[in-house]
C-alpha cells in the first residue's frame, strides 16, 4: 500500500494536494453535517437554559400567586385539558399501524443442485440447441458475471437431456416455497392458522391454481385469509409485496402477514440462439424467500426490523423504458426474456427518480441543503456547477442493492459513491447465489446479519429493478442488535469464508 501511494502523483511535495481526495475534506464535511443536524440542539439549549434561570428566581409568594390565578380561571384551565385529551386521542387513534418484520427465512437447495460453471457450460452444450457461437458467447458472460462455482439450478435444467413442464415446475415451486416458510415458521411462535394476509409474488410462473392456493392448501391457511397472487412485475415484485402488505396491515388491525418472494427457474429456460435472451440464462439461479409482517404493536418486543418508508418508481408511461426487458419468442419460436442494450441508461434515469422521492424523506438536513443550495445555483444563477449527489452513507447503515448482475452493481456503486464494504452483501449474494430475482434482497440482508453487523437503530435501504420499467424502495429500521449466533440463514455455516476476492473476469 505504501509503495503504491508513494508512487502517486499527489505524493510530489513540489504538487498541490488532492484537496477532493484529502482526509481532512472529510472531516470538514462530517463537521458541517453534525453542526446542521444538530443545530435544531444548539439553537434551543440557550433557551432552555434562560428559562432555567428564570424559574429559579420564583420564590413561594409567586407559586401562590400563579395557583390562585389558575384557581379563578378553572374554565379555562378545563378547557385546556379537555382539549389536549382530545386531540391527543385522535392522534392515536388515526396513527398508522406500525409494520413490524418479525422475522425471515431464505432457501437453501440441497447440494445436489449446485451448478458449477463448469457444469453450466457441459449442460448447455449436452442441450443441442446452442450453436458454437453462443456457447462461447455464455462461457464470456459468465466469466465476467461474478457468479461463483455453488450457485443452484432445478433438477429439470440440470438434467440430461433437460425436462422443463408444468410438473417440473410445480416441483421446483413446492420446493422453495415450503422450505422457506417451514424454516420461517420453526424461528417464530406463530401458528398458520394466525395469518391473515398471503402475499406471493413470482414473476414469469403463474400455474392454476395459483402459488398462493398452493401455500394455502398444504398449511391448511383459514378460509377468510386475503390472498394474493403477483406475476410478471419482475426483480422489483418483492419490494411491491411489502408494500402492498404495508397497505392490507392498515386496514385490518392484530393481524399478520405472509410474503413470499421466488422465481422459477424450469419453465424460463431459454433454449435458443438469440444472445439478448441468452443473458439471463447465464444470471438467474434457483431461490426464494419468506417474510412475516405483524402490526401487532405487541410484537415490538420481538421483531428484528420496523419498516419506516417504501417508495415506488414506475416508468412504463415511457415506451424504452417499457420494453426494454419483455418476455417474447424469437424467430425459431422459442419464449425467453429479452434484455434491450437500454437498460442501464432506464434503470440509472429510474433510480434518480425513486432517490428524488426518497432523499427527503430520509437524508439528514445538511444533504438536503447542500443539494437545493447546488440546484439554486445551476438554475437560477446560471453557475457552472456540477449535479450534487447526495451522501446515501450519512442517512443509510446498510444497502441491500438487488444483485441484478455485476454491471448493475458496479454503477450503482459509482453513482451513489458506495464502498466496497456497502456493496459486500450484493456482490457476495450474486457470487454465492446468483440472481435469484426478487428474494435477492433478503439473501443480502442475511449476509449482513451473518457478519454480526447489524446493531439496533441501524436503518437498512433495500433497493430494486424490474420490469415495467420499475425502481422500488424499502427503509427498514433495526428493533435489536441481531446475534448471528442465534439466527439460522443460508450464511451461517459458510460465512467465515466471506468475503471472496473476485476478479474481473474469471477464465471457465
Amino acid at each position: 500500500m505504501s509503495e503504491t501511494i508513494a508512487k502517486t502523483p499527489n505524493s510530489d511535495p513540489r504538487k498541490l494536494p488532492d484537496f477532493k481526495q484529502s482526509v481532512k475534506l472529510k472531516y470538514v464535511k462530517l463537521g458541517y453535517h453534525y453542526l446542521i443536524t444538530h443545530g435544531m440542539y444548539l439553537f434551543v439549549s440557550p433557551l432552555l437554559v434562560l428559562l432555567v434561570a428564570q424559574l429559579s428566581t420564583f420564590s413561594l409568594q409567586d407559586l401562590h400567586l400563579l395557583w390562585d390565578h389558575l384557581r379563578f380561571n378553572l374554565i379555562s384551565v378545563i378547557i385546556c385539558v379537555g382539549l389536549t385529551i382530545f386531540l391527543s386521542t385522535v392522534y392515536f387513534l388515526t396513527r398508522p399501524r406500525p409494520v413490524y418484520l418479525v422475522n425471515f427465512s431464505c432457501y437453501k437447495p440441497d447440494d445436489d443442485r449446485k451448478c458449477t460453471r463448469q457444469v453450466f457450460m457441459g449442460r448447455s452444450k449436452l442441450a443441442g440447441t446452442f450453436t458454437d457461437e453462443n456457447l462461447d458467447f455464455q462461457r464470456k458472460i459468465l466469466e465476467r458475471s461474478g457468479l461463483g462455482e455453488s450457485t443452484y439450478l432445478p433438477d429439470a435444467v440440470l438434467r440430461v437431456p433437460p425436462n422443463p413442464c408444468m410438473a417440473e415446475a410445480r416441483k421446483e415451486a413446492e420446493m422453495v416455497m415450503f422450505g422457506a416458510i417451514d424454516e420461517l415458521l420453526a424461528k417464530i411462535d406463530i401458528k398458520p392458522k394466525d395469518i391473515g394476509i398471503l402475499i406471493v409474488n413470482c414473476s414469469l410462473f403463474n400455474p392454476t391454481p395459483s402459488l398462493s392456493a398452493m401455500i394455502i392448501n398444504h398449511y391448511k391457511l383459514r378460509g377468510n385469509i386475503n390472498s394474493y397472487n403477483l406475476g410478471g412485475m419482475g426483480c422489483s415484485a418483492g419490494l411491491i409485496s411489502i408494500d402492498l402488505a404495508k397497505d392490507l396491515l392498515q386496514v385490518y388491525p392484530n393481524t399478520y402477514a405472509l410474503v413470499i418472494s421466488m422465481e422459477n427457474i424450469t419453465l424460463n429456460w431459454y433454449f435458443g440462439n438469440e444472445r439478448s435472451m441468452l443473458v439471463s440464462n447465464c444470471l438467474f439461479r434457483m431461490g426464494g424467500a419468506a417474510i412475516m409482517l405483524s402490526n401487532k404493536r405487541s410484537d415490538h418486543w420481538r421483531s428484528k426490523y420496523r419498516l419506516v418508508h417504501t417508495v415506488r418508481t414506475h416508468r412504463g408511461a415511457d415506451d424504452k423504458c417499457f420494453s426494454c426487458v419483455t418476455q417474447m419468442e424469437d424467430s425459431m419460436g422459442k419464449v425467453g426474456v429479452s434484455l434491450s442494450k437500454d437498460l442501464m441508461a432506464v434503470a440509472g434515469d429510474t433510480l434518480k427518480t425513486n432517490i428524488t422521492t426518497l432523499g427527503p424523506l430520509v437524508l439528514p438536513m445538511s444533504e438536503q441543503l447542500l443539494f437545493f443550495a447546488t440546484l439554486v445555483g445551476k438554475k437560477f444563477l446560471k453557475m457552472k456547477l456540477k449535479p450534487y449527489i447526495p451522501d446515501f452513507t450519512l442517512a443509510f447503515d446498510h444497502f441491500c442493492i438487488h444483485a441484478g448482475g455485476r454491471a448493475v452493481l458496479d454503477e450503482l456503486e459509482k453513482n451513489l459513491r458506495l464502498t466496497d464494504w456497502h456493496m459486500e452483501p450484493s456482490r457476495m449474494t450474486l457470487y454465492r447465489f446468483g440472481n435469484t430475482s426478487s428474494s435477492s434482497l433478503w439473501y443480502e440482508l442475511a449476509y449482513t446479519e451473518a457478519k454480526g453487523r447489524m446493531r439496533r437503530g441501524d436503518l437498512t435501504w433495500q433497493i430494486a429493478f424490474g420490469s415495467g420499467f420499475k425502481c422500488n424502495s424499502a427503509v427498514w429500521k433495526a428493533l435489536r442488535t441481531v446475534n448471528p449466533a442465534k439466527e439460522k440463514s443460508p450464511w451461517i455455516e459458510e460465512i467465515h469464508r466471506f468475503p471472496v476476492d473476485i476478479p474481473k473476469v474469471s477464465v471457465i
